[in-house]
């Protein structure tokens, strides 16, 4: 008796289904290494971060080569041409292969990631943080003298 989701004759039967050059979105996402899982990709798909060819696309979207994919993670977004498909994940090299940026997305991403990059990284306090000397004076200044 297998567990978890099903044996793997079950996804090669969904496949040999799928037009030549084609491949679920999400498949591809994750082919690609945007996503370190499948359901990470879904998960992302689902909650509308990724759009194919100015649409928003559902998990089982078939993309396929020249499709312009867009896709958002935090506040950096990727604007991507498929160059070709791939079903299984393979290196870094090769997963770099299946897509072109465009030059307005890099452009983009790299102001967004130098703006992030400048950005302080966390507060600082100085030397330390307050005392209860130094908490009672800002609440002084606040005029919060319930305590």
């Amino acid at each position: 008796m297998t567990r978890g989701r099903g044996s793997s004759a079950d996804d090669e039967a969904d496949d040999a289904s799928l037009p030549p050059g084609k491949v679920r979105l999400d498949k591809w996402l994750w082919a690609a290494r945007f996503f370190k899982t499948r359901g990470l990709a879904a998960e992302a798909i689902d909650g509308g971060k990724v759009d194919v060819n100015g649409d928003r696309a559902k998990r089982a979207k078939l993309v396929q080569a020249r499709d312009e994919v867009r896709l958002r993670q935090g506040p950096i977004e990727w604007v991507l041409v498929v160059r070709d498909v791939a079903e299984r994940r393979g290196s870094a090299e090769i997963a770099r292969t299946l897509y072109d940026e465009t030059e307005e997305g890099r452009r983009k991403r790299e102001s967004v990631t130098e703006q992030l990059r400048s950005m302080p990284q966390s507060f600082s306090y100085g030397d330390s943080k307050p005392g209860k000397h130094d908490r009672r004076a800002i609440r002084r200044l606040k005029g919060d003298e319930s305590w």
